[in-house]
Formats: structure tokens, C-alpha cells, sequence
């Protein structure tokens, strides 16, 4: 995903092209990375041939997966937010899934985020190509975070992960920041 994002597409399609076969023996290519996800259903778009459209088709989101599947679920009480990573909601068009497994958890209280599907700033690559920016939405982010009085923030994408866990501590803003597979 990191060259995709970067614009390295021939690396991209090489490496693309590298993977794929590693996979062929399986129903359901399993993904935890919003953004890595995203570039995996794209196969079929940047290699347009029957066999990389068959392998994007088995690609979904570990939320996907697991929002059909009954889970010997129970927590701590807490208060939870949840931040649409944008390449999970905007690229995967996932946005319901990890909020339906969230809410199945008991003892949790998931509280909506504002503006949960604005872009955190980390974006791929974009955090490193523009940090004036990305640090403008970090602070964004955080400042929504905060007025939902969370103790645990959860996001589908390591990037998301990082940018906000880093922005809450610049702001002084004491929250744990988690995928949502480890609160299930």
C-alpha cells in the first residue's frame, strides 16, 4: 500500500504480482490495515486481468469477517470512540461493520465521534509529504475525540493509530488508542 500511496506504481504492480500467487489456495484474504486492505481490493484496478479481479473479490476487512461470526465477547466497562480510517470507509465503503461489533461487546459504550470520517492527517504517506496539514487535522481529531469523553479511541489503520495516539499525547489528552480487534 506505502508505494501505491506514493505513487510507485510499477514497484506496486511488481510486488502485486510477487504476492498474489501465495495466496491462490485460499477463500478469504483477511486484512487488519485499512489502507493495505484498501490496495488489495484495488488488484483488479492497477493489474487489469481476470486473475488479480479473482484475488481483490476474496480480499475483506477483518471487521467484515467477524461481524457474521458469534464471539464469546465481554470487556471492562468502558467508554468508546471510533474513528473511520479513510481508507476503510472511504475506499472499502466499510464503515458499519466495526461499529456493529463494537456494540456487541458488553460493558462497552460506544459515544460517535464528530466528523469520525474526516481524514486523522496520517493518510498513507500524506503525514510525512505534508506534517503542517496532517498535524492540523491530528489536532482536529484529538479536539473531537475529547468532547466524547472516551477513555479508548479505536481505528482500523495503523497509520490513524500512530497519528492519534501521537496528537492525544501532544495535547495532553490521556486515552488508549487500539485496533478494534483488541477490545473483541
Amino acid at each position: 500500500a506505502l508505494h501505491l500511496h506514493a505513487g510507485r506504481i510499477d514497484e506496486f504492480r511488481a510486488m502485486a504480482r510477487r504476492m498474489m500467487p501465495a495466496f491462490a489456495d485460499v477463500d478469504v484474504v483477511v486484512v487488519n490495515a485499512a489502507g493495505c486492505g484498501s490496495a488489495l481490493k484495488e488488484y483488479g484496478h492497477w493489474l487489469p486481468d481476470d486473475a488479480s479481479r479473482a484475488f481483490s473479490e476474496r480480499v475483506q476487512d477483518v471487521s467484515e469477517v467477524l461481524a457474521g461470526c458469534e464471539l464469546p465477547l465481554r470487556a471492562r466497562p468502558q467508554t468508546v470512540t471510533y474513528h473511520d480510517a479513510c481508507h476503510l470507509a472511504h475506499g472499502q465503503k466499510v464503515r458499519a461493520q466495526p461499529r456493529e461489533l463494537l456494540r456487541r461487546i458488553p460493558g462497552l459504550t460506544l459515544v460517535e465521534l464528530t466528523d469520525s470520517e474526516l481524514c486523522c492527517g496520517s493518510a498513507g504517506v500524506y503525514n510525512l509529504l505534508e506534517p503542517e496539514m496532517a498535524g492540523e487535522l491530528g489536532r482536529r481529531k484529538v479536539a473531537r475525540i475529547r468532547e466524547t469523553g472516551a477513555r479508548v479511541v479505536t481505528a482500523g489503520n495503523p497509520g490513524c493509530l500512530m497519528q492519534i495516539h501521537q496528537h492525544c499525547r501532544e495535547a495532553g489528552l490521556e486515552v488508549e488508542v487500539v485496533h478494534p480487534v483488541t477490545l473483541l
